[in-house]
């Protein structure tokens, strides 16, 4: 499970020939399909259920991914120590869930699934607890640093920090990314009206570019239309300062129109987490934000909560022309022509991408919900 992927096109050289494609989302995923518990959100899969991991990764490689981010959301000591007494916990020495074991075993699983296609391993980064606590920064990039030194123990080719609510903690993640001399990506769960501190979309971009992110942009927490508002600004930040950093995209799977000047986000919809189906993107949606997100000159595009495999197989789809290939799934994937094959008759007067495009999907509810528990 140690080699690398020194062979393959590295991130950056690949970012310079055109468009990378992401994958989506594990935490929520995971959860939809009983692997993760809600609320807690924590990887504790990948040293349970390692088969279930396994095979997601393998379903984004099939789908188009050209990376595959460690499974490590929430993988620090800090997180663990504050659900001690919630979980059952994974077995291990003393019972307990240890970051450094789960951190290993995510970058195994990775890198199998990575080995078997043409694609990259990124180590997942994410916001460590004691950052809402007001505990120093020395303490912080300590946490960082434990995921760090198993990401440079196993090689991985990219860092790939997410979900940061406020720029000054993105800023210190990525010195510590620095570190290890190998490309990094950072994004942020914020809205076009700025992270939890009120510094706008412009400034956490040329702040995270300064602090040395080779690549910048946003993930969670926000709809495809909110996601592009966000980065149309963080690229104007980024050009009227003189600085290069590619742009990256990785939005919720849902519409979520409301919550645009919300901090909050997604989470903050009467919906999450147990009823979020009805706001699913389409694929057309996808197709739709892969090509806005390309016009806007986004390089990285993939997805977060939300997004299946078919999603990023949309993406891949969308840009395979640009791209010069289709993802490894076409031999089962013929697009709208496939139709045509069908034994309904109604089905063939759907077979071109204009009756897709003019589609307005319903909802197909007439009645409440009628919680049962």
């Amino acid at each position: 499970m140690e080699s690398s992927s020194s062979k393959k096109k590295g991130l950056l050289e690949r970012l310079e020939d055109g468009v990378v494609i992401g994958d989506g989302s594990y935490v929520v995923n995971l959860e939809k399909r009983g692997y993760v518990t809600a609320g807690m959100w924590t990887p504790e899969a990948v040293l349970k259920y390692p088969e279930a991991v396994l095979q997601l990764h393998r379903d984004y490689l099939r789908a188009g991914a050209d990376i595959l981010t460690t499974f490590t959301f929430y993988s620090n000591d800090e997180r663990f120590k504050v659900l001690e007494g919630q979980t059952n916990g994974t077995p291990g020495m003393d019972g307990h869930i240890h970051a450094r074991d789960l951190n290993l075993k995510a970058c195994d699983l990775a890198r199998q699934v990575a080995s078997e296609g043409d694609a990259l391993v990124a180590g997942g980064f994410s916001p460590v607890r004691p950052f809402s606590e007001d505990k120093s920064k020395e303490h912080i990039q300590a946490e960082f640093k434990k995921q760090a030194d198993v990401f440079q123990e196993k090689k991985v080719d990219c860092l790939l920090g997410e979900f940061f609510g406020t720029v000054e903690e993105a800023e210190w993640a990525i010195e510590v990314m620095k570190t290890l001399d190998i490309p990094v990506v950072c994004s942020m769960r914020v809205p076009p009206s700025g992270d939890e501190d009120g510094i706008l979309p412009q400034e956490c971009a040329v702040r995270m570019a300064r602090a040395g992110a080779d690549v910048v942009g946003v993930n969670c927490m926000y709809d495809p239309t909110i996601t592009l508002k966000t980065l149309a600004l963080m690229k104007r930040g980024l050009e009227e300062a003189g600085l290069k950093a590619y742009l990256m995209a990785q939005p919720v799977g849902y519409h979520t129109t409301e919550v645009e000047n919300d901090p909050r986000g997604y989470v903050a919809l009467p919906e999450f987490p147990f009823a979020m189906e009805p706001r699913l993107l389409t694929r057309m949606d996808v197709h739709t934000f892969t090509r806005k997100a390309y016009e806007l000159g986004v390089k990285y595009i993939g997805g977060c909560c939300g997004y299946e495999p078919y999603h990023i197989r949309a993406s891949a789809e969308e840009l395979a022309a640009e791209r010069g290939c289709r993802p490894p799934g076409a031999d089962n994937h013929e697009g709208f022509k496939a139709l045509e094959r069908s034994s309904f008759k109604e089905q063939w007067e759907r077979a071109n991408p204009e009756y897709w495009a003019n589609l307005v999907p319903a909802a197909g509810r007439k009645i409440k919900f009628l919680a049962t528990d």
